[in-house]
């Protein structure tokens, strides 16, 4: 059997600074730790705790004795930010550049007195730090149908979106607020890398007939790679590490396709993609 990777995989801009400041942090200081997890991939959060000693803690007010805190890539909200400030803890922010644009754009437009509306899911903690910097309270919409379901859409809006998502179903959401509002002021906050991604997916799982999506469980990222992968290949699986390989997917299978979400490090895709060839060969 042929495994061919996609043209686009794995970790993006983002996730490589996080991790690369976060490494040379803790090298620095052994007693750092990192508000929620640096990125959604639990086995790179298990090497930095075991090669550097950072661990995660998800509660701003339990800090115990650590100095140096390190935000994560997805941001953390505007009043935690204001908490941890107020703490005298040394702050690292590694969130992703991509994701402190829309904490930006809705920041200054929520003060222009436009209404905010966020595609993105509302309890992502991306979208968590988005929301905290408008004003009154964002509208959050996971697609169009939870858009057509409100009761009255704003005359003057700003929109923005969660950085993992498709700009497929973000164009839905768009063009129906620009049918049913006034004024409508469009912000394309989907990260390149996403984009990329997702499209060397489709083009591979377009011609494969298994897919393996290799990352988190919880990323969001790499749960759009494994929709879209299904979305042409019906036999698709996303895993988290070579363990989670079932030999019994391949029987009969001439070409496997293998993608990584943006927080997947190349290591892991390594193991997987040996795991296969092994099983195949």
């Amino acid at each position: 059997m042929e495994v061919l990777l996609a043209d686009k995989y794995g970790f993006c801009f983002g996730v490589k600074r996080a991790i690369k400041i976060t490494e040379k942090i803790a090298k620095s200081n052994p007693n750092t730790l990192t508000l929620g997890p640096l990125i959604h991939n639990p086995l790179e959060i298990e090497r930095l705790q075991n090669q550097f000693g950072v661990r995660v803690q998800e509660d701003i007010n339990n800090l115990g004795d650590s100095k140096s805190v390190i935000i994560r890539t997805h941001g953390i909200t505007k009043q935690n930010l204001e908490t941890l400030q107020s703490k005298g803890v040394e702050i690292t922010d590694a969130t992703c550049p991509f994701v402190t644009k829309p904490q930006q754009i809705v920041e200054e437009m929520s003060k222009n007195g436009y209404d905010i509306i966020i595609f993105g899911d509302s309890n992502h903690p991306e979208v968590k730090s988005v929301m905290s910097y408008s004003i009154k309270p964002p509208i959050v919409v996971s697609d169009i149908e939870s858009l057509q379901q409100l009761d009255k859409i704003p005359k003057k809006v700003a929109i923005v979106s969660q950085t993992t998502k498709q700009i497929k179903k973000f164009l839905q959401i768009v063009e129906y607020l620009v049918s049913n509002s006034l004024e409508v002021r469009v912000f394309n906050t989907i990260c390149n890398a996403t984009f990329e991604n997702q499209e060397a997916t489709r083009n591979l799982s377009q011609k494969a007939d298994i897919m393996i999506i290799v990352g988190g469980k919880t990323s969001s990222n790499t749960k759009q790679l494994f929709y879209i992968a299904q979305n042409h290949c019906k036999d698709s699986y996303l895993v988290e590490n070579e363990y989670d390989i079932q030999q019994s997917w391949f029987e009969g299978k001439h070409l496997c396709g293998i993608s990584a979400g943006a927080s997947t490090p190349n290591w892991v895709i390594k193991n997987v993609e040996k795991k296969i060839k092994d099983i195949t060969n």
